[in-house]
């Protein structure tokens, strides 16, 4: 009896995906974590966008796209509210405060990490505990000192007490000053250079990093400052800010959605597009920044 040989079945092997497939396939799901918490992060900024091109009656329906697209909101809140004036005060707000904290933070910075002197250790305590104590806890001797100046009602109250030093940016800043090397200070003394010109031919040049993310702190905070412009210019509407204008015309055209939607893509754009001009130095500045002691 004679053994019949079967055929021989080859093995299938699996087409491979093409290589742009797969590397988009693995960057995918190294990053998928991040994606989700991106789409959480931008769904609301999505949902003002798309209410802010709506009708009245779109913006009250179930509906999320909007159809047609009406750019006439925008012009309609300029007409509506004096938008110009708001964003006017706002910018001299935010220009001038952060003029202010660069001006009287960075050469404290400096004085509490590249000198010493006696009381420096006290003067850092006392600026690590003007960091932890709440604005609100000065707010009312503040007001009644403004009041007595004949302040309230502008934009001074807001503008003045920033010339006189930031706890925050002035740590932020020393954290800095003391990662650059003392030998660069050294040699700018061995060639006789005082202190006021290392800062400004050394220092300075060096940390244009920190400096640009405390300025850009400076900035936002300023310009998303409600509680600030609320108390002291409040009843004053010329020198209204745009925080305290959009909290009024909120409160206006509340059942108008649209509007509302229009003038919130209008306060933010301006410090989004600031964000993404100066996004390199900040993320420099802020991971660079040591905690050195």
């Amino acid at each position: 009896m004679t053994a019949t040989t079967l055929p021989r079945v080859e093995p299938r092997t699996a087409t491979a995906p093409p290589p742009w497939r797969a590397r988009l396939l693995g960057a995918v799901a190294r990053h998928s974590i991040t994606l989700v918490l991106a789409l959480m992060f931008l769904t609301p900024f999505v949902f003002i966008v798309l209410t802010a091109l709506m009708t009245d009656a779109q913006a009250l329906s179930p509906r999320l796209w909007p159809s047609p697209l009406r750019w006439s909101n925008f012009h309609d809140v300029f007409v509506r509210t004096d938008l110009l004036r708001y964003a006017g005060n706002t910018m001299t707000y935010a220009v001038l405060s952060t003029l202010g904290v660069l001006l009287s933070s960075i050469p404290v910075a400096y004085a509490l990490a590249r000198l010493r002197w006696r009381g420096r250790q006290l003067a850092l305590i006392v600026v690590l505990a003007a960091m932890m104590l709440p604005a609100q806890v000065t707010v009312v001797p503040q007001y009644v000192m403004f009041a007595k100046l004949h302040w309230v009602g502008h934009l001074a109250p807001l503008i003045v007490p920033n010339f006189f030093g930031d706890a925050f940016s002035i740590f932020l800043l020393r954290q800095f000053f003391l990662t650059i090397p003392q030998e660069y200070s050294d040699s700018a003394r061995v060639d006789g250079a005082g202190e006021w010109r290392i800062l400004l031919s050394v220092v300075i040049p060096l940390a244009r990093p920190a400096i640009a993310a405390v300025a850009l702190f400076s900035f936002l905070y300023a310009w998303n400052d409600f509680f600030g412009p609320l108390l002291y210019v409040g009843e004053n509407s010329h020198s209204w800010t745009l925080s305290v204008a959009l909290a009024n015309f909120r409160s206006l055209y509340h059942v108008q959605w649209n509007l509302t939607m229009a003038a919130t893509v209008l306060f933010m754009l301006p410090v989004v597009l600031l964000f993404f001009a100066a996004q390199k130095a900040f993320v420099e500045g802020v991971t660079l920044t040591g905690v050195k002691g």
